[in-house]
């Protein structure tokens, strides 16, 4: 209520601000008018009752007794009807030479008298003997004109006329206008002020309701209606300070469904987002006031349990209620979920750092497939040591502690260099030269994945320029992973950092695992095509360690398949190994692939492997990953066969 009255308020100042505008225009209008009525009467009575008994000569030579008779005779009339106040007659040069009172004779003439002898009209307001050569006692407000009298059968010039109106006749008159202005305009004004006020009144409420409508959306899921990740985030944060304040524990934890892409490839995505609203309305009704329930994306949901003695039973109970079936566009589906938990201020206080913690515990049970899972720091290779280095290698890729190394391409048949592949090293400071499996797989968990790829496109881009100078038909191959292919602007990235560097487009290889494929097939399909058709060439790495299907390598823009090393290593005593080479290698040849095969050590494995028929090879045999510097001078040499 008071805000409505401080609404109301602020509302009418500029209805008020405009009422007093017009206000006071009205009021100088009035005026104008009155003084504009006075000169028409003042006019009337110089053509219609003065001029008629001039006969045309001019004033200064003084009236005939029949003039000044006739115009005593209207004078009085006039002044004893009320309708003049006082009247004289003036000749050219300012003179009275008339006047029904005899006033003003002898005087000094008004300036407004000499200005009406050269045949100006002047109004004005004033009263009865105010200008400062008239003498008596001070009269009414009254219109005084000074207008040109014109007389005779040639119209001319003669003298001037001065009368003095009556002016409350025309002020009631303009009076009684102006009122009913002022009434008509207050109404008016009203009206527009209950108009403005409901339109705005209407706007604010409007622009209230979508404030707090974009303030709900900013912290709750669009699809199922609960918290997202940042309201989670804050109400965890609130909890978790109850918890310690109050001594009692409070335990997070990350909810995934098990296989949940397989329901919407099978059903599609419109399916799975009704299962995702079940599951989320079924989680919430089995929660207690305290406890919270947030969709943190994708098929994903967090808890927090406030005070629960026994959180794993309880979690194991909610995971046994998403198990429950549920109908689905008719169909009853059933569906597991993984469950990871931490517990506070056992495992930590920080409520980032349990989450990272609940995560890493979460996909513990979805890989071992044990349901509901507590984090324990001896699980994987997630400990705050790693978490720590994850954070240092923000500032690594901006303080220039990232190198780049690169392991030539052989071709077989000529033992030229034909390509490079980047890889990337970390120079810690305190740790040494670090090797991509210590710390990619736990880059690959987080968005700086983004970043640190980024920094490896543009440096081996800007690399690539320098070694084109020794060898302008070079490839470089760049390692990407599935988080890079499910970003829908990566392949312009990539295609933005190539076009910088002035390198064509052919010469790039970019490096895609047979698992990143298989993460989001689809998503890889569409971001993989679109460096195809610029020019870049996709190449499968560790082929044959995966699960990639004949039907997506004929569907994927694939232009190279790199055999696993598993498979190379011994291919000259494991028959089988040796055998699943060839397959490879004539499998791509047929779909018109280039094969490389990785782990080349030896020469007994080198030759084993050019037997089959394959492009080119890689491995330590050869040269290990080197420096820029070390490989631009290798790419001079004459010799290019092992060293």
């Amino acid at each position: 209520m008071r805000q409505f009255i401080i609404f109301a308020a602020i509302s009418i100042v500029p209805v008020l601000v405009l009422g007093l505008v017009l206000a006071g225009s009205y009021r100088t209008e009035a005026a104008r008018r009155g003084l504009a009525e006075g000169r028409s009467e003042a006019l009337l009575v110089a053509q219609t009752a003065v001029q008629p008994i001039l006969d045309g000569r001019p004033l200064s030579d003084g009236l005939n007794s029949t003039e000044a008779m006739r115009l005593h005779h209207l004078a009085s009339g006039a002044v004893a009807q009320g309708d003049v106040q006082r009247l004289r007659i003036r000749d050219l040069k300012g003179a009275v030479v008339f006047s029904d009172d005899g006033s003003g004779f002898g005087q000094r003439p008004e300036d407004e008298a000499l200005d009406a002898t050269g045949g100006a009209t002047v109004v004005r307001l004033t009263r009865i003997n105010s200008d400062s050569v008239d003498t008596g006692k001070l009269g009414p407000e009254s219109v005084e004109v000074y207008l040109p009298l014109h007389a005779g059968p040639r119209h001319a010039r003669v003298g001037v006329l001065e009368v003095y109106l009556p002016y409350s006749p025309i002020s009631a008159d303009v009076s009684q206008g102006v009122r009913d202005l002022y009434r008509n305009l207050a109404i008016g004004l009203g009206i527009l002020y209950v108009v403005l006020f409901g339109i705005s009144f209407w706007v604010v409420r409007r622009l209230r309701h979508q404030v707090r409508l974009n303030a709900y959306l900013a912290e709750h899921d669009a699809l199922t209606d609960l918290p997202n990740r940042s309201l989670f985030h804050r109400r965890a944060r609130v909890e978790l300070a109850r918890g310690a304040k109050l001594g009692y524990p409070t335990t997070i934890a990350i909810v995934d469904l098990d296989q949940f892409k397989e329901v919407n490839d099978t059903l599609g995505h419109h399916n799975g987002d009704r299962l995702l609203t079940a599951i989320g309305q079924r989680l919430l009704a089995h929660l207690r006031a305290p406890d919270s329930l947030a969709r943190l994306g994708g098929d994903e949901f967090g808890l927090v349990l406030s005070n629960v003695d026994r959180p794993n039973d309880v979690l194991s109970r909610l995971r046994e209620v998403i198990q429950q079936e549920v109908q689905i566009s008719g169909l009853p589906l059933s569906i597991e979920s993984s469950i990871g938990y931490v517990v506070a201020p056992e495992d930590g206080g920080d409520i980032d750092d349990l989450l990272q913690k609940a995560d890493v515990a979460m996909y513990v049970a979805k890989r071992e497939r044990s349901g509901v899972v507590r984090y324990a720091e001896s699980q994987n290779h997630y400990d705050s040591a790693n978490l720590t280095l994850v954070s240092e290698l923000r500032h690594a890729i901006t303080d220039g502690q990232l190198v780049l190394h690169y392991q030539p391409k052989i071709d077989v048949h000529t033992f030229e260099v034909s390509g490079v592949e980047a890889l990337v090293r970390w120079q810690h400071p305190s740790q040494g030269l670090l090797f991509p499996d210590r710390f990619i797989p736990l880059v690959e968990q987080t968005d700086l994945i983004d970043e640190l790829t980024e920094w490896v496109v543009g440096q081996a881009l800007r690399d690539l320029v320098v070694f084109s100078t020794a060898s302008p038909g070079l490839t470089m191959a760049i390692n990407v992973s599935a988080r890079n292919l499910a970003r829908a602007g990566f392949a312009r990235q990539v295609l933005a950092a190539t076009k910088a560097a002035g390198v064509d487009a052919g010469r790039v290889i970019v490096e895609v695992t047979e698992t990143a494929l298989m993460t989001d097939p689809a998503r890889a399909a569409i971001v993989l095509g679109e460096m195809s058709d610029a020019g870049v060439r996709i190449s499968v790495d560790d082929f044959g360690s995966g699960q990639t299907s004949l039907a997506m390598l004929a569907d994927l823009p694939i232009a190279e398949l790199k055999i696993d090393r598993g498979f190379v290593f011994d291919i000259e005593r494991n028959h089988a190994h040796a055998a699943i080479v060839r397959s490879i290698v004539e499998l791509g040849h047929n779909l018109g692939f280039l094969v490389v095969a990785e782990g080349v050590e030896t020469e007994v494995v080198q030759d084993a492997v050019a037997a089959t028929g394959c492009d080119l090879v890689q491995g330590y045999f050869f040269a290990r990953p080197q420096p820029a510097s070390q490989l631009l001078a290798r790419l001079d040499a004459v010799d290019p066969t092992p060293v």
